[in-house]
């Protein structure tokens, strides 16, 4: 692995942490732009309060100078506002008083119990303030990096939201990766179609009113990737494999697809595969169509990578589900944090950070080099080698 990354912090702490080593010299960054994608996590019909309260302001502490990457380790700190509300609460040194806000009833779906029971807690806030998606403000700051190296190499990575509920946005991307972002972000759901975006607000304000959350399916695309990312020599170094393990690792994610998915299961292999068409050179193939995803046997293919998430709604509600105390081991309901109705659109944000991160991973492992102008020089006469395409 050529470039790590770690965050640190709680949900109620003074801040989160972060640092992200093995990015080169040289990567243009823009403070304006870190700013925006920290924004962009924060939008969404159905978010709660909490989004009102923060800003989300990063800084960034080392690592850059004079808009540009060192080579060395960046790290970042992101303060939470909130913290003047919980200093007593959630303090690392101990206090005398009786702790305010213990929590002792688990959320069915949370973290709540089994981290207790793992880690021997007997307040349940131990387990939620780390559990909470509040972590992934950070790792959006962290994968914006990794946005910007790739961004610089002409990759580029965004979302939309395709159901949330029962409603599902069913138009076809028709425009390029590198504008969508632009498109769907002017939607508070971050959908394509207009009346798909009617159906899912009106769905989203139907579960608020019952006390009730919902989930949905996202997709994430990538485009202008060489072919050659990732290898199918050794299982975790496939690509496909490590974007799985990410998405997977984002809250409340139970599903991920890499082209068609679920679906190549229904199909004959006639209708499964991609067929190859000459493109001039021996080695310039082009394809047909894309439903492998843009990966092959853990390799990248040159065509657009495809994924599809689906995300669980979240764990607390208003009208809370029955639960136990674990205090005295009777029945209660679950207890109510304060949190959001419906997270896809932000999940997506979040999701097209974790991929910046990976694909960052795997473009410095294939082509290496300290800087930024040395690893361009290395991809642009790979491109010269291998220039694979897709029909018409």
């Amino acid at each position: 692995m050529s470039l790590r990354y770690l965050s640190a912090g709680e949900s109620h702490g003074q801040a989160l942490m972060g640092i992200i080593d093995g990015l080169p010299a040289g990567i243009p960054i823009s403070e304006s732009a870190l700013a925006a994608q920290m924004q962009r996590r924060k939008m969404g019909h159905g978010r709660g309060r909490r989004q009102q309260i923060e800003t989300d302001a990063v800084q960034i502490l080392a690592g850059v100078r004079h808009g540009e990457t060192l080579g060395s380790p960046v790290g970042l700190l992101l303060p939470n506002r909130d913290w003047k509300n919980w200093q007593e609460i959630m303090s690392p040194t101990p206090i005398d008083a009786e702790t305010k806000r213990r929590v002792h009833i688990p959320r069915p779906g949370h973290a709540d119990l089994v981290g207790a029971v793992k880690y021997g807690y007997r307040d349940l806030r131990n387990a939620l303030e780390r559990a909470s998606a509040r972590e992934t403000a950070m790792r959006v700051a962290l994968g914006c990096f990794a946005r910007q190296f790739l961004a610089a190499l002409d990759m580029h990575v965004a979302s939309r939201v395709v159901r949330i509920g029962a409603q599902q946005d069913l138009s076809a991307l028709n425009l390029p990766v590198a504008e969508l972002n632009e498109r769907v972000d002017a939607s508070p759901v971050r959908a394509l179609d207009k009346e798909a975006e009617a159906r899912m607000m009106a769905e989203i304000d139907r579960a608020q009113a019952e006390g009730d959350s919902l989930g949905g399916v996202f997709e994430v695309y990538a485009e202008g990737l060489p072919i050659g990312l990732g290898a199918y020599s050794q299982w975790d170094r496939r690509l496909d494999a490590r974007l799985g393990e990410v998405l997977l690792g984002l809250n409340a994610i139970k599903g991920v697809e890499l082209g068609l998915g679920f679906r190549a299961a229904e199909v004959p292999g006639s209708q499964a595969h991609d067929e190859m068409l000459p493109g001039g050179q021996p080695l310039d193939v082009r394809y047909a169509s894309n439903h492998s995803g843009g990966i092959n046997a853990g390799v990248s293919t040159g065509q657009p990578l495809v994924l599809r998430v689906a995300k669980k709604p979240i764990a607390t509600l208003m009208r809370p589900l029955d639960s136990v105390d674990i205090r005295s081991g009777e029945a209660a309901k679950a207890h109510i944090e304060r949190s959001d109705t419906c997270a896809v659109p932000a999940a997506a944000v979040i999701a097209e950070s974790l991929v910046c991160l990976v694909l960052a991973d795997f473009v410095l492992e294939k082509f290496g080099g300290d800087s930024l102008a040395e690893i361009q020089e290395r991809l642009d006469l790979w491109r010269q080698r291998t220039q694979p395409g897709q029909a018409d």
